[in-house]
């Protein structure tokens, strides 16, 4: 059954949302007066940030959301059209890194199969899930959290920062890679719905993820993912963006 109170509200779900630029999404996706589901592993571990989000007058609820477990990703789907009847905007903001700053060279198959299984085929399964409940929104909106890391373009050149300073992380950067690619695929095959899916690029953000040596701040690199999440019609699909525009692929 369709909640009342929300039906007039937008829906937003945000995997990966119990720390870091998920956290920071649901709560700025919140602040514009949406319906917020917090996708978290472990509820309880997940209770006291999204408990001082709602402090603060957020409408944010958890739900149980391994991205790498088909039955949780069921479970939650059924949940949400249980609840509300469609999805507005998804944001597929889970991701891991596990190399530690290894080199491409002593990175086996089964990092890259562990990366992947979060960082892309999860993306992938939560995507299918929820595609019927995009489909039924008035303007369903996908962001997939993406990386520079990931870009071909600035691999490609020498001159380019990302060639400078930053890790050839085998496993992260071509999970990102494959990722941008699959957004492209999906904004194809959406290009005649009202479905818009689009890839950010939130900046080097001090996470976990980094062991918090990014410049940017978590507010900083959830902006254009918010943006990204809440396009008008006339905005674009199939991009790959930063706050400072196009990303090269």
């Amino acid at each position: 059954m369709v909640d009342p109170m929300t039906d007039t509200k937008r829906v937003a779900l945000v995997t990966g949302a119990a720390r870091g630029i998920g956290l920071e999404v649901t709560r700025q996706l919140a602040a514009l007066d949406l319906v917020v589901l917090a996708g978290v592993r472990d509820i309880d571990r997940a209770a006291e940030p999204l408990a001082t989000l709602r402090a603060v007058g957020a409408e944010v609820h958890a739900i149980r959301l391994d991205v790498t477990d088909p039955s949780a990703i069921l479970d939650a789907a059924t949940q949400v059209e249980a609840h509300y009847g469609r999805l507005d905007i998804l944001v597929n903001n889970a991701g891991i890194s596990v190399e530690a700053g290894r080199s491409p060279l002593d990175v086996d198959a089964d990092t890259v199969r562990q990366t992947y299984d979060t960082n892309v085929f999860g993306v992938v399964a939560v995507t299918h899930a929820f595609l019927p409940l995009l489909g039924r929104a008035e303007a369903g909106r996908i962001v997939n959290v993406s990386s520079a890391m990931g870009s071909l373009g600035e691999w490609s050149d020498p001159e380019s920062p990302l060639v400078k300073f930053a890790p050839v992380a085998l496993a992260y950067n071509s999970s990102k890679t494959a990722l941008n690619a699959i957004t492209v695929a999906y904004a194809h095959a959406l290009r005649d719905t009202g479905v818009k899916i689009n890839a950010a690029d939130p900046g080097y953000v001090a996470t976990d993820l980094n062991g918090h040596t990014g410049y940017r701040t978590v507010e900083e690199g959830a902006r254009i993912v918010v943006q990204l999440a809440t396009l008008p019609a006339e905005g674009p699909t199939g991009t790959f963006t930063s706050d400072f525009g196009a990303v090269p692929w």
